[in-house]
């Protein structure tokens, strides 16, 4: 079983793809991570980890689920990725995990697979809006799981 994980190629939430990364891969499950870019991506807090494909080549049948990181850096680079919208969509539409943290779920969001559903968010302020706006039921509780929907 592989996962896969989205990040910003800058910007991203150091310990939001650090800590599941290797809780998962402790668990002996395999993960790719992916970008707008290839190589080298840099973390808000200066973790630098390498994207080995872009949101262009993930082939969706090659995962149990996909994993959207936070941070600053995905509101510029995730929000409005109309290919990482399309993945989520195709990820949620195979019944597959789709999991998203800090202001990853707007992305979630906007792709259109939150509209009636619990979900929560980092609460700026666009991010709620973004969030009510795709109908999310917004909760203010760390994790939430509806369906196989998973938000943080």
């Amino acid at each position: 079983m592989n996962l896969l994980f989205a990040i910003a190629p800058e910007r991203f939430r150091d310990e939001e793809l650090d800590t599941p990364k290797r809780i998962f891969e402790e668990a002996g499950i395999g993960v790719d991570i992916a970008s707008t870019i290839t190589g080298i991506c840099t973390g808000m807090l200066g973790a630098a980890v390498e994207a080995n494909m872009t949101f262009d080549d993930v082939e969706p049948e090659d995962y149990a689920g996909i994993v959207v990181v936070g941070g600053t850096g995905s509101q510029e680079f995730l929000w409005t990725n109309k290919k990482l919208r399309s993945l989520v969509r195709v990820f949620f539409e195979q019944g597959k995990v789709v999991a998203a943290i800090c202001l990853g779920p707007v992305v979630l969001a906007r792709a259109g697979i939150l509209a009636g559903r619990q979900a929560t968010v980092y609460p700026s302020p666009e991010a709620v809006r973004e969030m009510e706006k795709g109908g999310a039921n917004l909760v203010k509780i760390p994790v939430v799981a509806d369906l196989q929907v998973v938000t943080a």
